[in-house]
């Protein structure tokens, strides 16, 4: 794999194009690739002062603040001196209190993404809300050179005036690059604030459909695990007496085959890939997962994706009546289930 090695100092260039005037002198960092080639991005200072009463880790306070970075990006920022938290360099876990100050550097490529004619599938929209059916493959955001949702967002989300609104453009939650499914979108400031307390109420209803592998002897049960990110960088579900954040997950089985179940899975929490850690802790990981599986364990022939889709999500409106929508399963997933005995 193309691995890009980048050089921990910066120059002065001269630049000729649409981002400055003629001949501007702009202060840069380059980064080489192997093979010689470069990229030029220019660097960008922000201040944050952490007021929250509760304690958060680093990154991921940073990965709400920078919806356009992943998660692993800030990681790399934060590991390069690029943050510095009271002035001083700081490790990834750190965990931030109330008062601290952040100076954030961040880089804007003079290189656009391609251009896509991405078309969503709109279940539902008015003034203030939109339902999307996100397709599998699609990233939410994160990538610096491939397209993504809120890259779609910000060409049709005007500027508010209110600065939280208008950095994450209306997005309220996430779905994992290769899940699909129905996805909320606030389109108003007033709206995303009344989502983000349902969100943090735990009121919003979140119900996916998902393969896992292996044989349910339940017809229902509950999955109850701390989550942190493990050594690996990978997210880790662990005994409810270590640290890390809770996370909860139901499950109802729909149909049972020889060496798989089709589940009903409804998350009570939102944390970062929430039911593929719990169904891999819980020896059953979801079918086509490449991150969180076993060697051991087979996935099913023709699944080219992770069988996880969100079907269905249920919220309280601004007139406060109770509003559900839901995205039908992919015909793909729905072909492989009827091969299956």
């Amino acid at each position: 794999m193309m691995k890009t090695l980048i050089q921990t100092w910066a120059v002065k260039i001269q630049v000729k194009n649409k981002y400055y005037k003629k001949d501007a002198e702009v202060k840069v960092c380059v980064f080489f690739n192997f093979c010689g080639k470069f990229k030029i991005i220019t660097p960008m200072k922000k201040t944050i002062n952490y007021q929250l009463t509760d304690k958060e880790r680093l990154d991921k306070f940073l990965t709400d603040q920078f919806p356009e970075l992943s998660r692993n990006q800030i990681q790399k920022m934060i590991k390069a001196g690029n943050v510095l938290v009271n002035d001083t360099k700081a490790a990834v876990h750190k965990f931030l209190k109330t008062g601290d100050k952040l100076t954030v550097e961040t880089f804007a490529e003079e290189i656009d993404k391609p251009a896509i004619d991405f078309k969503p599938k709109i279940i539902f929209e008015n003034d203030h809300c939109l339902v999307l059916d996100k397709p599998s493959g699609l990233a939410v955001e994160g990538s610096s050179n491939e397209f993504c949702l809120i890259d779609w967002l910000k060409s049709i989300t005007p500027e508010t005036g209110d600065e939280e609104f208008d950095k994450r453009h209306g997005l309220i939650h996430r779905l994992d690059k290769d899940v699909s499914g129905v996805m909320l979108i606030a389109k108003t400031p007033e709206f995303f604030y009344h989502l983000k307390a349902q969100f943090k109420k735990r009121t919003i209803k979140k119900i996916y459909y998902g393969l896992v592998c292996g044989r349910f002897e339940k017809d229902e049960g509950r999955l109850d695990y701390i989550m942190a990110r493990g050594r690996e960088g990978k997210m880790a579900a662990r005994p409810l007496n270590q640290e890390g954040k809770q996370a909860v997950t139901e499950y109802e089985v729909i149909k049972r085959f020889n060496n798989y179940t089709y589940l009903k899975i409804k998350i009570l929490t939102g944390r970062t890939h929430q039911i593929r850690v719990h169904f891999f802790a819980f020896n059953h990981p979801i079918a086509g997962d490449k991150l969180y599986s076993q060697k051991k364990i087979k996935d099913p022939a023709g699944l080219e994706r992770l069988f996880l889709h969100s079907y269905q999500i249920g919220f309280y409106d601004l007139d406060n009546q109770w509003q559900e929508y839901q995205a039908d399963l992919p015909e793909s997933l729905n072909n492989l289930l009827s091969t299956l005995k």
